[in-house]
This record gives structure tokens, sequence and C-alpha cells, in this order.
């Protein structure tokens, strides 16, 4: 079968300003693709668990709609349950668009193109998904990825410590902590990072304090 004609089932795709990790604040073309293995209490895209079956042919001809874009962000759901995943960041990695992976990070990244920037999440227990980290992940992360620690109680933050204490003294690419919506205030994460003098980056979600929906362009 033509590459090009691999089937991927994808929830939407729509132009904003990246909302999180290094990247905040840059005009991006979100691929939002169906479909999640895990269950996150808080998850906030649960609507993403459907949509509709669109070709690579078809979804690089929407990216051809928005070239002022800074990057391409394949986000979910969780991008890599679909077989064609794979197949379309190798497409767009030939086209040189600059792309970012956003990932819950219980699926290997070995298959992952190298020029991919990708960021990938460690479940903390407010979520309910805490055992789900792949640590295969940790070895094949690149300086340019990021880890993203998503944060709604002290509970939360002292695990997200305590692991990057113990699993991440020799990695050297950025580790985020965000706090969840409505459960940690971002003043209140802050106050802890300086405390303990942590080397990681406060990720407030820009996308959130600007809209409360990003629309369906498709």
């Amino acid at each position: 079968m033509d590459i090009l004609q691999t089937p991927i089932v994808v929830n939407e795709i729509f132009y904003s300003l990246q909302g999180e990790t290094t990247r905040t604040g840059f005009p991006s073309l979100f691929i939002r693709l169906a479909g999640c293995n895990l269950n996150c209490r808080w998850c906030d895209t649960a609507y993403a668990r459907t949509g509709c079956t669109m070709t690579i042919a078809t979804i690089k001809k929407k990216i051809q709609q928005y070239p002022l874009a800074n990057h391409i962000t394949i986000t979910g759901g969780e991008p890599l349950i679909q077989q064609g995943t794979i197949a379309l960041l190798n497409i767009l990695c030939t086209h040189n668009y600059p792309l970012q992976l956003e990932t819950n990070g219980s699926i290997s990244l070995e298959k992952v193109p190298q020029p991919v920037h990708r960021i990938v999440d460690v479940k903390t227990p407010s979520s309910g998904e805490e055992k789900s980290f792949n640590f295969t992940n940790l070895q094949l992360l690149q300086p340019h990825d990021e880890i993203k620690f998503v944060i709604a109680d002290e509970v939360d933050y002292n695990y997200a410590k305590e692991f990057i204490q113990k699993y991440c003294a020799t990695i050297c690419c950025v580790i985020n902590f965000s706090p969840v919506a409505l459960s940690m205030k971002p003043q209140t994460l802050a106050e802890y990072i300086l405390r303990d003098r942590l080397p990681v980056r406060l990720n407030v979600q820009l996308h959130k304090m600007l809209w409360q929906q990003e629309p369906k362009d498709f």
C-alpha cells in the first residue's frame, strides 16, 4: 500500500498558539489523533477518544493550508497507539516540518524519528495511571526532548520530585511541572519548586488562560 494512503483516525486539526512546553506562545498546527490507552482522572481531552479516518495524503493537504506555523504538534489522546503515526511522522520529517510529539510515556519511543521534539509525560498518582510509565524511554530521550509531570496536589509534587532525583540525574532534557487547573495553584507549585531548588520548568497552560476550548477546523 502507498504510505500516503495509510489511514489514521484524527479527532481534530486546528491552528493555535502552543500552550505548553518550551515552545509556548508560538503558532502551532495541532493534529490531534483519536484514542488513548490510559484513563487519567483529570484528563482534559476525553473527547479525543473518537474521530474520523483520514489518509496521510489528506493530512498533508490540511497542513499546506497553514504555512506560517512555527511547528506542528502531533497530540492526542495517545498518538503512538495508532500504527500509522510513525509513518506520518516519517513523512513529515522528509518534508522538514518542525515536529513536536506529545505522548503519555507508556509506549516506547524507539521508532519515533530522531528529529521529532518529544514531550513525554510521567503520570503522577492523582491521574490513577502512575504505574504506566515505560522506563526504557528514559534511555531514548535526547537533549531537545522534554519530560512533563502534571501535578494536582502535594502528593503528586513529592512523587515527581522523588522521580527526578532517582531517575533523571543524568538526563539533560527540560523537565516540566504542570499544575492541574482548579486543583493546584500555579503560585503554590512555583513556591514548592523554589523552596526545593528543583531544576525544573513551571509549565503553566497558556491556552487555558486565553480560551476555554480550541475550535475544530475540519
